[in-house]
């Protein structure tokens, strides 16, 4: 059977990865302690560990269709509870991608019952500002545009769910960041909102509003290079 060889890959990357490094299944099958929840598409393309370059114990995960934040899905809430009030973890990140299946399928007019009601809060974003969107010629850059403002939209909706504004008020020292994954460069790049507080998240404006405003998402390199030379940089 072809399932086969999976276990031989398996069995070169056990072998493998203790021959560069003696202690790495020792260290794995300690508790883990880590101090990001990342909260990601299901592309096969885009995995946690490897875009960050962190351990597998380093990042807490939970993906799925476009990383959208469904308040009533048990899945991600039981998740973000124990991430936050187990783990402790200090930031919760929710990064999506550029050229994302799933915001691609809910800008076109195929349906299906269950892969469309996962992604019918993109869906009714694009029908209600449809006319700003459409004004992007580029298919590809409005998709993209959308794909960003998912982010932002999913950052308000972890915000509101109780798991973290019980965090916040009772002092927990906890991060929200909106991320962006470059899949044709390889980087990351920060899309926004950054939320510490239930202040922060209230003083937000709305994400119809942010359908008018476009910043540019700094990756970072852009972001040292605003840091060495200000923001009339180029450098990308």
């Amino acid at each position: 059977m072809a399932l086969h060889k999976l276990f031989d890959r398996n069995v070169a990357w056990a072998q493998r990865k203790t021959c560069e490094d003696p202690t790495f299944f020792l260290r794995m099958a300690e508790q883990q302690s880590p101090k990001y929840l990342w909260i990601g598409c299901s592309d096969s393309r885009v995995t946690a560990n490897d875009v960050l370059g962190l351990d597998p114990g380093e990042v807490f995960v939970q993906r799925n269709i476009a990383n959208i934040v469904h308040t009533s899905d048990m899945n991600l809430l039981a998740v973000l509870e124990y991430a936050i009030e187990i783990l402790k973890v200090e930031h919760v990140i929710v990064c999506g991608h550029y050229g994302c299946g799933g915001v691609q399928r809910a800008l076109g007019r195929e349906r299906s019952a269950l892969v469309d009601h996962w992604l019918q809060p993109i869906v009714m974003l694009y029908r209600k500002h449809r006319a700003v969107f459409d004004a992007i010629e580029d298919m590809d850059a409005r998709a993209n545009r959308v794909c960003e403002l998912n982010i932002e939209m999913q950052i308000r909706r972890v915000a509101s769910i109780p798991i973290v504004e019980n965090a916040w008020a009772r002092g927990q020292s906890l991060h929200l960041h909106g991320w962006i994954y470059g899949i044709h460069d390889g980087l990351l790049r920060d899309v926004g909102p950054t939320l510490a507080s239930i202040e922060e998240r209230d003083a937000l404006i709305s994400i119809d509003q942010r359908v008018h405003r476009h910043d540019e998402p700094v990756s970072g390199v852009r972001g040292h290079a605003i840091d060495a030379f200000g923001e009339t940089t180029e450098t990308e």
